[in-house]
């Protein structure tokens, strides 16, 4: 569009903000509503209920952040100067670049042609405020700007400070005579509001800011500078964050099945619960909290109604899958979703917790993915953290805050490193290809295959020498711990290991012959007596679960236990040769127990071993957070239908009698409806909804049946039916 394609012929009188809508082309209304997707949803009946909708300050506020902070700075020096006001205006206080910038404005709806001239909407000057850039009110008499040069020192020192602003000052007492504020005051160079409050007119601050707005103008957005990587250790460092990523999910989930935590009342996971997965993967807790959120927001991880946390069985689905699934899944939920993981942890918001309600941030998902659009136009080099603030702060300048906007370019560049959309700072071609929707990632072929068995050591430890089968890792996860974790995997056996696999069911046998099956080399026979010393004591003492009692039939055990200081808080009393009782709960004791080195077993009522679950799963459907996504940019279809339903809209309106709906009897309905059956002639009919509202149609009639009228209606360009008892009145478009 040309700049003269701008304007409209003058009419002579001013234009409102709807009269101008009526007069764009359905190319620029479509181009409208590309730009602002939120005017059409819903549709508006008409131009009018269009204009009323791009007025309000919801969508306002939309359409604001789709700026750049040069194109807001030309909508600033449109909001100072008066309407009507002319391109020629804007250039000389901006540059001769802002031209280009208007159209997109008007495009926007921002602002709009009135003639050779352009306005303002009273409503995006609203938004604006009184004072924009810090410049006051207009004067209302007029100045003689040259008189500045004569002021005395202490006049053009108080201009000084309000030139940049703010506008307003606060004085001791503008009546008294003979001073400098007096001396600005008598010459119109300052407005008085009150006794004590004087403001700095706008056409002198323009005058002092040297016939400019800004101090700077910024039509070129940052560089994004970094240090050149190479491709071949981009790709090794995000192929390690992907394995990572994905052993990472993995694991927690494995880990809280075992042992689910519980949310806090007020929702969330608790700070306990975080550092003890923190610890379980070998992370730090902000890394721990976003991978939960990653689980959460696949549905991999669900909070139950008791307030457990636990997996869901779409993990068991998720862990079927090829690599390149479980990773694109994952990472496409990250790119749109609006909870901000980093902001668990902070100093200043101690109540924001993993998995809790309050993550949420509108803009999230939009500072996401301005920052991924840079990596992508910025391929093979490590950007720097400053100057990627500073590229996204150019693109989303405003509105929400610009200290959350920097933080959330941070987190968003540490996350991407932690996903393999970066590797070492630098676009990984994984990331890319995503970024870029392509079909295959490449991830398939250059993950290492999993394996099938492990190297049990000397040390009672053994190595992974790479990702283990889901079935080895589970088993080997119930009685073996992590220790270490990179290319290889080093898992430790220990008294407390092992005990946790009898607790959940294998004997010391099985687990002698899974070793034996899955490991390359002969078992260490130090491994062998550890297995066999904690399975021969592992059940020897038992605790109940009626509050609490405690068997063991060798009673030289009941002795110690009886005398042991480290458990003289439990208050244990004998009823029996071979039972304790005490007050604690029954799970509470058996920690105490562990803790002070015994190897108890839970019993139930008929004295069986109870042994903890391999994989505790949610028993209801997953329920992932909401995701607060920006609206998609609308499809032709949907264009097409609703520049149709405006322009049927609008002849409705013009043809509308005083403004009501078509009214007749039953008999003049059927015989209007019956005439013009079939014959392409359009009727304007009034229809009830199910909650009595009537609503104007246009409409060709096509045939009646049954009571029912099939037409084609004007607003969908579709074949409708209508009930022919709904209809309150026909009249002839």
């Amino acid at each position: 569009m040309s700049l003269t394609g701008v304007v409209n012929s003058s009419s002579g009188l001013s234009p409102t903000f709807a009269a101008e809508l009526r007069q764009r082309s359905d190319e620029d209304l479509e181009k409208l509503f590309e730009l602002r997707p939120d005017l059409i949803t819903p549709i508006p009946a008409d131009i009018s209920a269009l204009a009323a909708r791009a007025s309000s300050a919801p969508s306002l506020l939309r359409a604001l952040e789709t700026l750049n902070q040069w194109q807001f700075q030309v909508l600033e020096v449109c909001a100072v100067l008066r309407d009507p006001f002319t391109i020629r205006q804007v250039v000389a206080l901006s540059d001769r670049a802002s031209q280009e910038v208007i159209l997109h404005l008007r495009s926007l709806a921002l602002i709009y042609s009135d003639g050779a001239s352009l306005r303002l909407p009273r409503a995006v000057r609203d938004l604006l405020g009184n004072e924009p850039v810090g410049l006051g009110p207009e004067s209302p008499t007029e100045i003689d700007l040259k008189l500045i040069d004569k002021a005395p020192a202490g006049a053009k020192a108080v201009l000084e400070k309000l030139t940049w602003g703010p506008p307003r000052g606060q004085v001791g007492d503008i009546r008294k005579k003979g001073t400098p504020i007096n001396w600005l005051l008598d010459n119109n160079f300052l407005i008085p509001m009150d006794t004590s409050t004087v403001a700095l007119p706008r056409e002198v601050g323009i005058y002092l800011r040297g016939n400019k707005v800004h101090s700077e103008l910024v039509p070129i957005e940052p560089r994004v500078t970094g240090v050149t990587t190479k491709d071949s250790d981009t790709q090794r460092a995000a192929l390690a964050s992907i394995s990572n990523t994905l052993r990472w999910v993995a694991e927690l989930l494995n880990f809280w099945s075992e042992e689910s935590p519980s949310a806090r009342q007020s929702g969330g996971l608790g700070v306990r619960d975080l550092k003890k997965a923190a610890d379980h993967l070998g992370v730090e807790e902000s890394c721990a909290a976003f991978v939960s959120e990653l689980s959460y927001l696949s549905g991999l991880l669900g909070l139950e109604a008791d307030g457990q946390i636990i997996p869901t069985t779409l993990f068991d689905l998720w862990q079927n899958k090829e690599p390149e699934a479980q990773w694109s899944e994952l990472v496409s939920l990250w790119r749109a979703t609006s909870r901000v993981a980093g902001l668990v942890g902070r100093s200043e918001s101690r109540n924001l917790t993993a998995l809790s309600s309050e993550l949420d941030r509108s803009n999230a998902s939009l500072i996401r993915n301005l920052t991924l659009d840079l990596l992508l136009a910025n391929p093979g080099i490590s950007a720097s953290l400053e100057s990627v603030k500073a590229a996204v702060l150019w693109r989303y300048p405003h509105r929400r805050g610009p200290l959350i906007t920097a933080q959330l370019v941070e987190w968003t560049l540490r996350e991407a490193e932690w996903l393999g959309i970066t590797g070492g700072g630098a676009l990984s071609p994984y990331g890319r290809s995503f970024l870029e929707d392509e079909e295959s990632l490449g991830i398939n072929g250059a993950l290492p295959k999993p394996v099938e068995h492990i190297m049990v050591q000397a040390d009672n430890t053994a190595i992974a020498p790479g990702p283990l089968t889901i079935e080895v890792a589970r088993m080997l996860s119930t009685f073996a711990d992590i220790e270490s974790r990179g290319g290889a995997t080093v898992y430790r056996f220990s008294e407390s290991s092992i005990r946790r696999g009898l607790d959940h069911g294998h004997s010391g046998e099985e687990i002698r012959a899974f070793l034996n099956r899955v490991s390359k080399s002969v078992i260490p026979q130090p491994l062998e007596y550890l297995i066999s010393d904690v399975a021969k004591k592992h059940g020897r003492l038992r605790v109940g679960y009626a509050n609490t009692y405690l068997r063991c039939e060798d009673q030289g055990l009941i002795a110690a236990l009886t005398a042991d200081k480290k458990l003289s808080h439990l208050s244990f009393r004998q009823i029996a040769p071979e039972i304790l009782i005490c007050d604690s709960d029954s799970g509470e004791l058996m920690e105490e127990l562990r803790g002070a080195g015994y190897f108890p077993a839970g019993e139930n009522a008929k004295g069986g071993v109870i042994n903890m679950p391999v994989a505790n799963r949610s028993t209801s459907r997953a329920k992932p957070p909401r995701v607060i996504g920006e609206l998609s940019k609308p499809s032709s279809a949907i264009l097409s239908v609703a520049i149709r339903t405006l322009r049927t809209g609008e002849r409705a309106a013009e043809k509308r009698p005083a403004g009501q709906m078509p009214r007749s009897t039953a008999n003049e309905t059927m015989d209007l409806l019956n005439e013009y059956l079939g014959k392409g002639v359009s009727l304007r009919i009034g229809y009830a909804d199910t909650n009595g509202g009537v609503s104007l149609r246009i409409i060709d009639p096509l045939s009646i049946s049954l009571g029912t009228l099939v037409a084609r209606d004007h607003a969908t360009n579709a074949m409708t039916p209508f009930k022919i008892s709904r209809i309150t009145g026909v009249t002839t478009a």
